[in-house]
């Protein structure tokens, strides 16, 4: 007698129809944290492992924390209203703002491309010892052939993307295996304490490498591509939730690689009297020394990964912008080449590559306010936001967020010039 398999419940999804219908919703994140792991993080985070061991922890702990509410505001801005944070600022604010925003946004852009394409260069020189100038002009080419995959959709774009994020987790996780790590030391390193005016550079660039002024705009951009799909209300509810998810997830990935980048740097270089652990050519050297060579490929491999994929981003972000805040936008190519050209500077006049990415950092943490603060004006008026406004708590959380980043900024002006 044949024997009948009962049939699954009418209705009940199977796996592959409930993964098929939540993928759609997660990647943008993902896009967005590879700025959250570019070569300025690899700089400061190392810098300051290897100058001050674990005592700015909690700068990366609070920086990834701000992140993830930030990315989180952004993501949800754009798939509510359909439109990027530059767009609404266009829409809702004086032309003179919106065009003022739109400059200081190009220029962070070009600090953006000055870590990204120096990152690239940088390893590609640790890894094939090609010379910098050359090295910088291969990550700009292999970056904008990454961004020609938004042709074929931009699904294809944050797959490869969050495949780079993967790569430079692993790197960094190997490595921190290798090295250990000292629990009483990482739990003191959780309360907030500075070290004078040098601690301050690290953690204000720690905090502008880590929050990025460029993928506040980005985000946006890339969930307003999903509004389609959440027009109806309990759908938009459904694709917010997803949004939340795909944002911890891809910002915890970005935020375990930056606290493993300190850790490692901290516990194998901080008072080893190991030379030249301030700059990234020194921590990779280092890095050989005291584990072993694989170790030195692992942290260079992470670092071209970093540079390709950040880059990539950086351009796309830089389009976004251009669009959003004055409708006009350029070939991108020639506005590959107009961003690259700080960073090639730098490197044909042999300036020290570590030190222009840290201070490239503070220079994009200085930009962090001009994305933020139009972002909770946005995202608390029920005009734009409708049934999706920000509470209370979350706008004077992101209040309280862009206070500590002004508060930080100002600080090390005043600092710097008292000497």
């Amino acid at each position: 007698m044949a024997v009948v398999t009962p049939a699954p419940p009418v209705g009940a999804p199977t796996l592959r129809r409930r993964i098929g219908r939540l993928a759609p919703w997660f990647g943008p994140a993902f896009v967005a944290a590879i700025a959250y792991t570019d070569p300025g993080n690899f700089a400061t985070n190392f810098t300051g492992g290897a100058t001050f061991g674990y005592q700015l922890v909690w700068v990366i702990v609070a920086a990834n924390l701000m992140a993830m509410l930030i990315q989180s505001l952004s993501a949800k801005l754009g798939l509510v209203t359909g439109r990027d944070l530059p767009q609404l600022c266009r829409d809702r604010f004086p032309r003179p703002l919106t065009r003022a925003l739109w400059v200081q946004a190009e220029l962070v852009a070009m600090a953006t491309d000055l870590a990204e394409i120096i990152g690239g260069a940088l390893a590609l020189n640790l890894l094939f010892q090609v010379p910098l100038p050359a090295g910088g002009l291969i990550t700009c080419v292999v970056a904008l052939a990454l961004l020609t995959l938004q042709r074929r959709g931009v699904r294809r774009f944050e797959t490869v993307i969050a495949g780079l994020l993967g790569v430079i987790l692993l790197g960094f996780l190997y490595n921190a295996v290798r090295a250990g790590v000292d629990p009483g030391a990482l739990a003191t390193g959780m309360v907030p304490s500075l070290s004078g005016t040098d601690s301050l550079v690290l953690a204000t660039g720690i905090l502008g490498a880590t929050v990025m002024p460029h993928v506040i705009y980005l985000h946006s951009a890339l969930t307003k591509t999903r509004t389609a799909r959440a027009a109806d209300p309990a759908e938009r509810r459904q694709a917010l939730r997803c949004q939340r998810v795909d944002t911890l997830v891809a910002l915890g990935a970005a935020g375990l690689v930056n606290l493993a980048m300190l850790v490692i740097a901290a516990q194998l270089f901080f008072g080893s009297g190991i030379a030249g652990t301030d700059r990234l050519d020194g921590i990779h050297a280092g890095l050989g020394a005291a584990i072993d060579r694989y170790a030195a490929l692992a942290f260079a491999v992470a670092l071209l990964a970093s540079g390709l994929a950040s880059s990539s981003v950086g351009t796309y972000a830089g389009q976004v912008v251009m669009q959003g805040f004055i409708k006009r936008s350029i070939p991108l190519p020639v506005r590959r080449i107009l961003t690259m050209a700080p960073a090639m500077v730098v490197l044909v006049l042999g300036a020290d590559p570590t030190q222009a990415l840290v201070w490239s950092q503070v220079v994009l943490s200085f930009g962090v306010p001009f994305a933020l603060i139009p972002l909770i004006l946005l995202t608390r008026r029920r005009n734009v936001m409708g049934e999706h406004t920000n509470s209370r708590t979350v706008t004077a959380t992101a209040t309280a967020v862009a206070a500590l980043i002004i508060s930080l900024n100002v600080a090390l002006v005043v600092h710097t010039v008292a000497g």
